[in-house]
């Protein structure tokens, strides 16, 4: 394992569920950032080069998918690992995010012991 704290950037709007997932990944020895609307999670990409982005789909400002796609222009950001959070499960959802250059989604409510496996998936020791 490396000695540097992988960073993940948290894109969440919802206060509790934020908290939550926070407190969860650095109990697991993360870095965590956080943004609460889709333009602050490409400000923080650009700025402070996350390992891995949750992000959540329904964002103010502009949403994950817009988000995502800003990320997606940035050529050092084509292989950035963004997780979509979200409580929309249907195939045009799933559709949507792939389309954007979502890695991959994990559903609301977020069982957290399949979202750590997930994360270990991008940034494997």
């Amino acid at each position: 394992m490396t000695d540097k704290l992988r960073r993940i950037l948290i894109a969440e709007d919802d206060d509790d569920a934020r908290t939550a997932l926070k407190l969860m990944l650095k109990l697991s020895r993360y870095d965590v950032l956080e943004a609460l609307n889709g333009r602050e999670a490409v400000d923080s990409v650009m700025c402070n080069r996350p390992d891995l982005v949750l992000m959540d789909l329904s964002l103010p400002v502009i949403d994950g998918l817009q988000a995502t796609r800003e990320i997606r222009q940035q050529p050092e950001f084509q292989t950035l690992p963004i997780i979509f959070v979200t409580g929309y499960d249907s195939k045009e959802t799933m559709d949507s995010i792939h389309a954007t250059g979502g890695t991959n989604c994990i559903n609301k409510p977020i069982e957290f012991d399949d979202l750590k496996k997930m994360i270990e998936k991008y940034l494997p020791d």
